[in-house]
């Protein structure tokens, strides 16, 4: 490998995005923080019920001699295991913002229903 290639390497960092979950009446949300990432480096896939998210963001290539640099290119990485309740052919994620919004829709049968009461 070359220098240059080992110091970028070395430099990338493996990072967990920041989450906030919540629950609403038919799906799970699921609000990850990964800023600098655009849909062509963002990848979601389920293997096994696990939903793996992975991103990646890159800083523009200058030859500028830092003082300071704490901005770096980065790979996100986060896994969610999924309980069967979770309809994973009905999966959904929107990227607004550098936030990424995933809702995990419930299966119907495990969905709230109301039942009629019948006056006899």
């Amino acid at each position: 490998m070359a220098k240059k290639e080992i110091q970028e390497q070395e430099e990338r960092n493996t990072i967990r995005p920041s989450a906030n979950i919540c629950e609403e009446q038919d799906k799970v949300l699921l609000s990850l923080e990964m800023p600098g990432v655009t849909k062509e480096n963002l990848s979601l896939k389920v293997e096994s019920n696990e939903l793996q998210i992975t991103g990646r963001r890159s800083e523009p290539q200058t030859d500028d001699n830092y003082l300071i640099r704490e901005r770096r290119d980065g790979d996100y990485f986060q896994a969610y295991t999924l309980d069967d309740t979770i309809d994973q052919d009905n999966i959904e994620a929107e990227m607004d913002s550098g936030i990424l919004v995933v809702s995990l829709h419930l299966k119907e049968e495990v969905k709230p229903r109301q039942i009629e009461v019948k006056v006899k």
